[in-house]
C-alpha cells in the first residue's frame, strides 16, 4: 500500500475541510434564497477554483489545490466515491410500486418524455458537430448520442422536492410526474452506460454485445430476485445488527459491490450504485428512517465535495459560450416539455396538467451534472459543453417549480 508523506496529508486535509466548509457555507445562502443547496455548493467551486480565485490569486489556487499532486489523485479518489453513492441514494428515490400503480399513464409519458427530447439532443449536434465543438467525424456519432441521453434524462431527486414543496406529491399529477422520472432514470442511466462502453471508456475486457447483455441481465436479476433476497434479508439485519450502523454499512457495501461488477463488465460504476439503489430502496424493510440517514450521510459529507470539486476542474468564465448555452436551454426545454407534455396529454389529462408535467420533468438538477462530469472525463465532451450543461441543469431545476405552479394556477382560475 502507498503512503502519502507528510506535506501530502497536511495538503488533503486543508483541501477536504475548505471544501466542506465553503460548500456547507454556500449551501446556506442558497437555501435562504429558496435555492437547492447543489446551487450554493457549485458556486463555492466556483470561487475557491481557478475561475476566481485562480484569477485574483493564482499563487493561493495552485498552493491550495497543485495539479499532479499525490493529494490529488487521493482527492479525485473520493469524488468518484461520492459520484456513486449520489446515485446510491437517486437510485433509493425510485418506488416500483408507484411506477406500477400508474400503469399505461406514466410509460407513455415517461416514453415521449425520452423519446422527443432524445431526437432533439441527438439531430442538432449530429447536424451542427462543429457548432458544438466536435469537429472529428468518428466522434460525431457518440457525441450526439451522449447528447439526446443528457437531454432525455430527469432529475428524480429534485423533481421529488419541488412536488412536496407545491404540496403536489401525493396528487394524481404529482404521483405520474415521479413514476414517469423513475422509468426515465432507469432507461438514460443504462442508455449513457452503453454508450461509455461503446467507445471502450467503460472496460476492454469483453466484447460490447457481451457487456450489453450482462447489463440488461444484471438489471433483470436485482429488480426482481434481488428485491426478493432483500426482503428475505434485511428484516435478519434489522433484528440482529446494531442501528443504524448495520443498515448504513452493508448498504453501502452493496453499493460498492454493484458498482464494482458494471465497472468490471464495461459500464460505468455510477450504473451498478444506481440500480443497487433501486433494489434495495424499493423494499418494504429498508424503512423511511434508514433511507433517511443514509441520504444525510451522503448529502451532508459527500456530494458538497463532488458539486465543489467541480468548480476545481473548469474554467467557467472562459469556457462560457453564451450562444452554445442558449440552444442548449433550448432544446432541454422544448425536448422535454413538448415530449413528456404529449404523453401526459394522451394519458387523459388535461392540456394545463400536461403542460405542467412536462415543467416538472424537465428539472435535470444534480443528476445532468454527474452525467455531464462522467462524458467530461472520458472525452466524449469539451469543457465548453460541460459548462453549458451545468448552467442548463441549474436554469431548468430553479424553473421548473414555478412555471409548474403558474401552470397549475392558471388551471384553477
Amino acid at each position: 500500500m502507498g503512503k502519502l508523506s507528510h506535506d501530502m496529508v497536511v495538503q488533503l486535509l486543508i483541501q477536504l475541510s475548505l471544501m466542506l466548509i465553503m460548500g456547507r457555507l454556500f449551501a446556506e445562502i442558497a437555501r435562504r434564497f429558496k435555492q437547492p443547496a447543489v446551487v450554493g455548493e457549485l458556486i463555492a467551486g466556483i470561487i475557491i477554483g481557478p475561475t476566481v480565485l485562480g484569477l485574483i490569486q493564482p499563487d493561493w489556487f495552485q498552493f491550495l489545490f497543485p495539479t499532479g499532486s499525490a493529494s490529488g489523485v487521493v482527492l479525485a479518489g473520493l469524488v468518484q466515491v461520492a459520484v456513486i453513492m449520489l446515485l446510491f441514494i437517486a437510485g433509493l428515490e425510485v418506488d416500483l410500486h408507484i411506477v406500477w400503480q400508474q400503469g399505461r399513464q406514466s410509460i407513455l409519458t415517461s416514453l415521449l418524455g425520452l423519446i422527443i427530447p432524445f431526437l432533439f439532443g441527438f439531430i442538432l449536434p449530429y447536424a451542427f458537430s462543429e457548432f458544438f465543438g466536435i469537429a472529428e467525424s468518428q466522434d460525431h456519432l457518440t457525441f450526439a448520442l451522449f447528447m439526446g441521453t443528457a437531454m432525455a434524462i430527469s432529475a428524480l431527486p429534485v423533481i421529488v422536492r419541488i412536488l412536496m414543496d407545491l404540496n403536489l406529491f401525493k396528487s394524481k399529477i404529482g404521483l405520474l410526474v415521479v413514476a414517469s422520472a423513475m422509468i426515465d432514470d432507469v432507461i438514460g442511466w443504462l442508455i449513457f452506460s452503453v454508450i461509455l462502453s461503446m467507445i471502450g471508456k467503460g472496460g476492454d475486457k469483453m466484447p460490447f454485445i457481451s457487456t450489453l447483455l450482462l447489463a440488461i441481465g444484471f438489471t433483470a436479476f436485482m429488480l426482481t430476485i434481488g428485491r426478493g433476497v432483500f426482503n428475505r434479508v434485511l428484516p435478519w439485519m434489522n433484528k440482529k445488527m446494531a442501528w443504524p450502523g448495520g443498515v448504513l454499512s452493508v448498504s453501502l457495501a452493496l453499493c460498492f459491490m454493484g458498482a464494482a461488477f458494471t465497472e468490471y463488465i464495461g459500464i460505468h460504476a455510477i450504473f451498478g450504485a444506481f440500480i443497487i439503489g433501486v433494489s434495495l430502496g424499493d423494499s418494504e424493510h429498508f424503512s423511511e428512517r434508514a433511507k433517511e440517514i443514509v441520504h444525510q450521510f451522503i448529502n451532508n459529507i459527500f456530494a458538497p465535495l463532488f458539486f465543489v470539486s467541480i468548480g476545481l476542474r473548469v474554467n467557467f468564465a472562459t469556457n462560457f459560450d453564451f450562444w452554445l448555452t442558449l440552444i442548449i436551454i433550448v432544446i432541454a426545454f422544448a425536448g422535454k416539455i413538448l415530449g413528456a407534455g404529449l404523453g401526459t396529454r394522451l394519458g387523459g389529462f388535461t392540456w394545463r396538467e400536461s403542460w405542467a408535467a412536462g415543467f416538472g420533468l424537465n428539472a435535470r438538477g444534480a443528476m445532468e451534472i454527474i452525467l455531464g462530469i462522467v462524458a467530461l472525463e472520458n472525452g466524449l465532451i469539451n469543457e465548453k459543453v460541460f459548462v453549458s450543461l451545468v448552467i442548463m441543469a441549474l436554469v431548468t431545476s430553479m424553473s421548473s417549480g414555478p412555471l409548474m405552479k403558474w401552470m397549475l394556477r392558471r388551471k384553477s382560475v
